[in-house]
């Protein structure tokens, strides 16, 4: 009866144990962790956006989350002071983020003009995404 017990003990703590390691694995992790290489968000929001000629072309105003990705920056072209301007998304892989050590400055820039941006399909902030 004894060896009984002691088997049965055994049987439930090894299944136990591979049940909780199922477990851990399975399950999506609720906190992270930042890395000294990612960018919050308000570091981008109302940034300037240039090109390789150093021209001001547009400003990010936000940022387009799909299915917990990044998945385009809503950038604000032409207008003088809030008047005139229109928005167009732009693909997050156009526009190279970096961040000036010395300056302590962070930068956008995007090979692109202000013509092709003025060119691109309009975003308007209505219905679901009226502000």
């Amino acid at each position: 009866m004894r060896r009984i017990l002691i088997a049965l003990a055994a049987t439930a703590l090894i299944g136990g144990m591979a049940y909780a390691q199922t477990a851990e694995t399975t399950t999506t992790e609720t906190f992270v962790t930042v890395r000294p290489t990612d960018v919050l968000s308000y570091n981008l929001i109302d940034r300037n956006v240039t090109n390789n000629a150093g021209d001001t072309i547009g400003e990010i105003k936000d940022l387009v989350i799909s299915g917990g990705n990044l998945s385009g920056y809503i950038v604000s072209v032409g207008g003088f002071l809030g008047m005139g301007e229109h928005y167009v998304m732009v693909n997050p892989k156009a526009v190279k983020i970096t961040y000036n050590e010395n300056d302590k400055n962070w930068t956008a820039m995007m090979n692109a003009t202000k013509e092709e941006l003025a060119k691109a399909p309009e975003f308007k902030y209505e219905g679901r995404w009226q502000r």
